[in-house]
């Protein structure tokens, strides 16, 4: 259960500044894993736009955010395109809380799935989504929606050979 002192709600203009701190703290972990170079690639959450982006965040007892989501709203599915918790606050249930908080919503939004790309092989990235219920999607399975997202992380210079979709269904 979350912990009362931290709170999940969508995020006010105020909170976007503090985003590109947590997404970074996150990313550093990637320095001990077979992807060093993600703890130097460009974030997520440096041009986020509240009327274009659907961002959730996680908030201390201070109203300061400590973790956020970005989601995208696609066609057949709703894509979440970030999750980070900052390392400080990790292992508390509160990047699984985020992605709660966004199967509901989609839910209500009549989406019949949640869909990610990730690293198979790190284990708070494919291991950690498969035990929240999500499964991997073969590459020839994939709409044209989600071969597009496999582009643009092959165009920015993601490494692919471990990165795969997953989708939980609603």
């Amino acid at each position: 259960m979350l912990p009362e002192l931290y709170t999940i709600r969508s995020a006010r203009p105020a909170d976007l500044a503090a985003l590109p701190a947590i997404e970074r703290a996150a990313a550093a972990l990637f320095q001990t894993t077979s992807y060093p170079e993600m703890a130097d690639a460009p974030l997520a959450s440096s041009e986020l736009h509240l009327d274009q982006d659907y961002i959730w965040v996680v908030v201390d007892a201070n109203n300061a955010p400590i973790g956020f989501a970005i989601v995208h709203v696609l066609k057949e599915s709703v894509h979440l395109h970030e999750l980070d918790v900052h390392p400080k606050y990790a292992r508390q249930g509160l990047g699984r809380r985020l992605i709660a908080t966004i199967a509901e919503w989609a839910r209500n939004r009549g989406a019949c799935a949640l869909t990610l790309t990730t690293f198979a092989d790190i284990a708070w990235n494919g291991p950690y989504y498969t035990r929240l219920g999500f499964r991997t999607l073969e590459v020839s399975t994939l709409n044209r929606e989600q071969l597009a997202i496999r582009q643009d992380e092959t165009n920015i210079g993601l490494p692919m050979a471990q990165r795969i979709c997953m989708q939980l269904d609603l």
